[in-house]
């Protein structure tokens, strides 16, 4: 089983590649609150549903102070093509060899339509300004996990 990481503990530091192709490393969001999500891959009707979520209540977290990131095995094409087809208006980060997904502890087995495979294990994280990881949620459900975590971070709706 892939360790996971408990509140208080540092966050792994990675630079990978966005949906431009641009290196983004967790260390240039140092003195941001930054709202760290993996999810299995874009286009995909859960991701999609999530990915809206965090689109659609992007002003009230950056209000509170938060830069949202999601994170996938996506190539950077794929994810540039789900920015615009949403209307996604937060980075997304190609991790195609799940290097990050492994130091994060969100890749491992799961249990998929009731049989066990290997896999991305839909995860957030909330990392504060000094890149100390304040919250951590594994297997979190694609519908209704923003406003969850909205309400665990104390932004109104």
């Amino acid at each position: 089983m892939t360790t996971r990481l408990e509140p208080g503990t540092p966050a792994p530091d990675f630079s990978l590649l966005d949906q431009d192709g641009r290196a983004v490393s967790l260390a240039d969001l140092r003195g941001q609150k930054v709202i760290l999500y993996f999810y299995p891959a874009a286009m995909t009707p859960g991701c999609t549903t999530q990915a809206c979520d965090f689109r659609d209540s992007i002003s009230s977290l950056q209000a509170a102070g938060y830069t949202v990131v999601g994170v996938s095995r996506d190539e950077p094409e794929k994810l540039r093509a789900f920015r615009e087809r949403d209307g996604l208006t937060f980075t997304l980060l190609s991790d195609p060899d799940h290097a990050v997904h492994l130091a994060y502890g969100v890749w491992g087995e799961k249990m998929n339509y009731g049989k066990v495979v290997e896999g991305v294990i839909r995860s957030t994280f909330v990392i504060d300004e000094q890149g100390t990881i304040s919250a951590a949620q594994y297997n979190v459900k694609a519908t209704g996990h923003v406003a969850r975590l909205r309400k665990i971070l104390g932004i109104d709706a």
